[in-house]
């Protein structure tokens, strides 16, 4: 499954890792070196910046293998050939309970979240708002967003999909300069992907999808997310809890500076 933006980590084969000589005692992180605002070679993402404060916490130094996290495959293949092959010990973000690889305790949770221009004022509160029938939407292939809106017979016909996970010369802003300039007039994306470069758009509002939906049982658009280590790695894993239970309010104050918006089911995205 595909978070979108978050989505490469489920959208990525055949790549090479460029290896870093690491000292043996170093977290070796498997990271994109080109995909803001997760990662890139000069640490500016937001992964980086919990990666280098989990290493200093460790007391260690932080190293990297480097792998793009999108292309054909998906995320499941990243893991075989970067983290699995032990190129790495642990990637930064990955969906809590994930079955391809032991997750630590979560560290936040965020959620998919519908983008539109304020100057609008869409009553929406739900994918169930009758307003999204009426409008053009935006939304990442492969994700929890596309598998709702075709459930509710909204695409094909309304939407455009977007190939950020599939595209390595793509950028989740994108999607908001695609909103900006009206080519689409309600985004549905994972916040993360775009929490970031919302500083560039003070006139977009930002709306929470909730899990309930008008009938049927819930759908998932809220999720915990970990770090990820390999399943026979449980003392990492043990060290990583430690970390992260110790010092959740510093790893939520990375987040927040890095546009990062928290949720908890239920709550609107503050």
């Amino acid at each position: 499954m595909r978070l979108g933006g978050v989505g490469s980590r489920f959208a990525i084969a055949g790549v090479a890792a460029l290896i870093l000589s690491v000292p043996a005692n170093a977290l070796k992180v498997c990271a994109d070196p080109d995909f803001l605002p997760y990662s890139n070679r000069a640490q500016e993402g937001f992964e980086n910046k919990v990666a280098g404060a989990v290493a200093k916490w460790l007391g260690e130094p932080v190293e990297y293998a480097w792998a793009s996290h999108r292309g054909h495959g998906g995320f499941p293949q990243f893991l075989a050939t970067t983290l699995d092959a032990k190129k790495c010990d642990v990637v930064m973000s990955i969906p809590y309970g994930s079955r391809e690889e032991l997750t630590t305790r979560p560290y936040y949770v965020s959620s998919y979240v519908f983008v539109f221009p304020k100057s609008r004022n869409y009553s929406i509160a739900s994918m169930d708002s009758p307003v999204l029938k009426q409008v053009k939407l935006g939304f990442e292939r492969d994700t929890p967003a596309e598998d709702a809106l075709k459930m509710r017979g909204m695409i094909p016909g309304r939407g455009r999909a977007f190939d950020i996970s599939e595209d390595s010369s793509a950028s989740p802003a994108t999607m908001l300069s695609a909103l900006k300039s009206r080519q689409i007039d309600v985004l549905i994306t994972w916040q993360p992907a775009i929490g970031a470069f919302l500083r560039d758009y003070p006139d977009f509002e930002v709306v929470a999808v909730p899990n309930s939906r008008a009938l049927g049982p819930p759908e998932q658009f809220a999720f915990p997310m970990s770090m990820g280590v390999r399943e026979s790695d449980q003392a990492l894993k043990q060290r990583l809890d430690d970390v992260i239970q110790s010092h959740q309010a510093e790893l939520t104050a990375i987040l927040a500076e890095n546009g990062v918006r928290l949720y908890t089911p239920g709550q609107p995205i503050p």
